[in-house]
């Protein structure tokens, strides 16, 4: 399914899977999402959500579209990551033992440290942030660009599209959850 076939009956699963910043959008304008009283299910539908909350669901997704436009103008495509990469200041957000296993060549774990120092530094020097999939990765850009740091972009794909797109000599893999 693509953007421009979400409807307000999309389940919420798939809306979130489709337009990743989705939930962040839902949260700040209309406090939905976020907590036990406005939780929703993936089952549900955007319909039926805006049903119970007393909410327009046409101008709620029109809301959800612009929010992911905007949220497309923060990512950048591994290929022009690539043409960059010289100007970029790599950060990789993943944990230490995948930064430790698979790394993109000059990239910086985030750490304390780092960000103390990213904060001090020049403030227009590009920085691009990564993360496994890309999924998680808006949510750290717009708090980067909260706190000053105007040039911070995300990966789009993370480090698995740059596996795929740009070197695939960088191993690909897939993060097993533990069911405990």
């Amino acid at each position: 399914m693509q953007v421009a076939e979400v409807t307000a009956d999309t389940p919420m699963g798939l809306i979130i899977e489709i337009l990743p910043g989705a939930k962040r959008a839902l949260f700040a304008r209309y406090h939905l999402g976020g907590c036990q009283s406005c939780a929703f299910s993936n089952e549900e539908t955007l319909a039926q959500l805006c049903q119970r909350s007393e909410l327009d669901a046409a101008e709620v997704l029109d809301h959800l579209l612009a929010s992911h436009s905007h949220d497309l103008t923060m990512l950048m495509e591994p290929t022009a990551a690539r043409e960059l990469l010289g100007e970029l200041r790599l950060v990789d957000l993943r944990t230490r033992e995948e930064h430790e296993a698979v790394v993109i060549e000059n990239s910086d774990l985030f750490t304390q440290e780092l960000q103390q120092q990213l904060f001090a530094d020049n403030k227009d020097q590009p920085i691009l942030l990564y993360d496994h999939t890309g999924n998680y990765v808006l949510d750290q850009v717009a708090w980067f660009r909260g706190h000053g740091l105007k040039q911070t972009f995300g990966l789009r794909g993370g480090i698995d599209a740059w596996s795929r797109e740009i070197d695939p000599a960088l191993p690909r893999y897939r993060l097993e959850m533990n069911p405990d």
